[in-house]
């Protein structure tokens, strides 16, 4: 039995108790746990710039830090959004992905992250990487959209996990990282 009390946690990357955070939460809050996770979904993918997309150079870590600089990559967006939804009482988690990197050499491999969310009694994912065309998918509990379809035969896999903290490996190219750029060379190309 999964403890949701894990996935409902504060910590220095689900700063969910930091004051933006909470300014940001109570924004999107809405009648029922459906209405605010949409919301709160709709918030992180449209209103916080992907930081590839905007060539920004400072690198986001935690949901504060998206908040604070605007933009995030995908790991720090999926932060975002398990803080607000954590603030407002909803279980969060977070997801990854391991993509095949086509600007890298052949067999390049990064982590991708993403969330799921704990909806009706079980964990419902979404991704809200968003931004550009076609990663921006809505989300719908019925029929999970992501941002990227794996394909297998290029090594690439789909982590049904759901972690209440991020791996270490996220956190090490993360705060390991000065810059966007440098991150970029630092992504984790597994979860080992």
């Amino acid at each position: 039995m999964t403890d949701l009390a894990l996935f409902l946690a504060r910590s220095a990357e689900i700063d969910s108790d930091e004051p933006s955070v909470r300014r940001l939460s109570e924004s999107v809050r809405r009648e029922t746990a459906f209405e605010t996770i949409r919301a709160a979904y709709e918030v992180v993918r449209d209103g916080f710039a992907h930081s590839y997309d905007i060539a920004a150079q400072e690198v986001s870590v935690s949901a504060s830090d998206v908040i604070r600089h605007g933009h995030g990559i995908c790991f720090a967006k999926a932060h975002l959004l398990a803080a607000l939804l954590r603030a407002n009482g909803i279980p969060a988690g977070l997801c990854y992905q391991k993509l095949t990197r086509d600007d890298l050499d052949a067999g390049s491999t990064c982590l991708h992250g993403l969330n799921a969310v704990w909806l009706d009694g079980r964990w419902r994912r979404l991704d809200p990487r968003g931004n550009r065309p076609g990663t921006a998918e809505p989300f719908d509990p019925d029929c999970e959209r992501l941002a990227y379809t794996i394909d297998p035969t290029r090594g690439e896999r789909d982590y049904a996990d759901v972690y209440p903290e991020p791996l270490p490996c996220v956190l090490t190219a993360l705060h390991g990282s000065r810059t966007v750029a440098e991150l970029d060379r630092n992504l984790p190309p597994d979860r080992d």
